[in-house]
């Protein structure tokens, strides 16, 4: 039952404030006789990412009736506030209902909120009526919008017709959509990317930069693929969307699932047990040392592992809760790791949500902090690992020289040294333009937007340019940024 024991008049939205997914704005005023669901969410936020879902389910379920969806961005991030990133961030997300930029928080303060996401309900009469936080709440709003449903039936409250919503909508004919993870074989003569919002994975032959043709073309069901492990005569693929951990064979081209239920995993689920009884929570990334796979479990905020050989699924480290807390595996707080390379006996992997880069020792089993500072400091600083800052990073790469990190929210690749245990910015993005910086140069080509992932290869680097829609070269000898051809 609604939480609001006396009527709360809703506040209303700024006039000032810019409105996306939809040709008009909107107002309580506009919105009386609806019942309006707003939700509270940041783009980076893996909880908020979960509920998408639940809303265009919701959305569907009362389609035709006057009940109202809007999304009330209010940023946790700097890069977040640009418009034109969050306009990116609702195609990747393919939302579907209007949302409000909120870039001073001026709707989240009227309404009291205090986390990511929260749902408020709204009556047809502009009431507050209901406030929750968290996942999982579907099934408890679908009962509160039936109940006001059938209270404004009643008082005759309600609009004679659903409200008519024309959102904006943009077409794109790239081969590439938010391209998420890339992965070299062995030979380094196969390019495997997953290209996330076309729901499946590119096999491409590769030859040189100038020389990438596309040789197959994997679809298997996915929903917003990421992380990719070629092994043997397999492909390993975090189907995140989907919750599943899934294999391709390469001579036959048949997928199958190896691990998940499909369901998204619940908070305290058991910490180990047959792969296929187990349910995952948006695996992100994956990579290989001594018969086990490891897995970037963004959504559960831990890293998992997976025996192929006993077809087990355990927990390796976090214990659920978000946060930056080194300890021992079983103990160790992460925040929605995103990114994850496995050098020597070292994982490494990037912890988006706390703008950090993290380490385990797969022998002593303890994580540490090699740059980051928490939940809430983040900004681009080169320098020491002390001093240094990162914006949510999804991706990194480890070798025998150097670190490669994609830094996502920065628009910027950097490289850490281990030996000096310092970071410096190779790639980046003059603030407020499309032009990319490397050192102190400007640069003619395209700036990067929001890279997810970047692998090095034979002296070159290979990002993945999410927001671009490309995957890029760079040559830290001539320093040229280039498109990589795909055929």
């Amino acid at each position: 039952m609604p939480i609001f024991t006396q009527a709360v008049r809703a506040p209303e939205f700024p006039a000032d404030l810019t409105w996306l997914n939809s040709k008009r704005k909107l107002s309580m005023k506009k919105l009386k006789g609806y019942v309006v669901l707003l939700d509270f969410w940041t783009y980076c936020c893996i909880n908020c990412i979960h509920v998408l879902p639940d809303l265009k389910s919701i959305e569907e379920k009362f389609k035709g009736k006057p009940v109202v969806v809007i999304g009330a961005h209010s940023p946790k991030f700097e890069n977040e506030i640009v418009l034109d990133h969050l306009q990116s961030a609702i195609e990747r997300y393919e939302i579907t209902h209007p949302v409000i930029a909120d870039n001073n928080h001026d709707i989240w303060n009227a309404y009291a909120v205090n986390a990511w996401p929260t749902m408020i309900l709204i009556d047809p009469e502009g009431y507050v009526r209901e406030q929750v936080s968290g996942e999982g709440q579907r099934g408890h709003l679908e009962n509160e919008i039936e109940i006001l449903l059938k209270e404004g039936e009643v008082e005759g409250t309600l609009a004679d017709k659903p409200l008519r919503l024309e959102l904006k909508k943009k077409k794109s004919k790239q081969t590439l959509s938010f391209p998420g993870k890339i992965e070299f074989d062995q030979k380094g003569d196969t390019l495997f990317i997953s290209d996330s919002n076309h729901n499946r994975i590119l096999i491409c032959d590769y030859k040189s930069p100038a020389q990438v043709k596309i040789k197959n073309i994997i679809k298997g069901n996915f929903n917003h693929p990421q992380g990719i492990y070629p092994l043997g005569n397999n492909l390993y693929v975090c189907d995140t969307d989907n919750h599943l951990l899934k294999k391709v064979d390469l001579k036959t081209k048949k997928v199958s699932t190896i691990a998940g239920t499909g369901i998204q995993a619940p908070f305290g689920q058991p910490i180990s047990g047959k792969a296929l009884e187990i349910a995952l929570s948006s695996p992100w990334d994956i990579d290989y040392f001594d018969k086990f796979f490891y897995i970037a479990m963004a959504g559960s905020h831990q890293i998992w592992r997976y025996g192929f050989e006993n077809n087990v699924m355990e927990l390796f480290a976090g214990n659920g809760y978000e946060g930056l807390v080194d300890n021992h595996w079983s103990d160790a707080e992460l925040a929605q790791p995103s990114g994850l390379s496995i050098y020597g006996n070292d994982i490494y992997f990037t912890d988006s949500e706390s703008s950090s880069l993290r380490k385990i020792n797969i022998d002593e089993e303890k994580v540490a902090t090699l740059i980051g500072k928490g939940l809430f400091t983040f900004g681009h600083k080169d320098g020491p690992f002390n001093k240094a800052l990162l914006q949510h990073p999804l991706g990194v790469f480890a070798n025998s020289k150097f670190l490669y990190i994609a830094d996502t929210y920065n628009n910027a690749i950097r490289v850490v040294n281990l030996k000096t245990k310092d970071i410096e910015t190779l790639v980046g993005r003059e603030k407020g333009t499309d032009i990319c910086m490397i050192g102190d140069k400007k640069c003619e080509q395209l700036a990067l937007y929001e890279p997810n992932d970047i692998v090095a290869k034979n002296d070159l680097l290979f990002i993945a340019d999410t927001n671009n829609h490309l995957i890029r070269v760079f040559d830290p000898r001539t320093e040229i940024l280039d498109d990589l051809k795909i055929k």
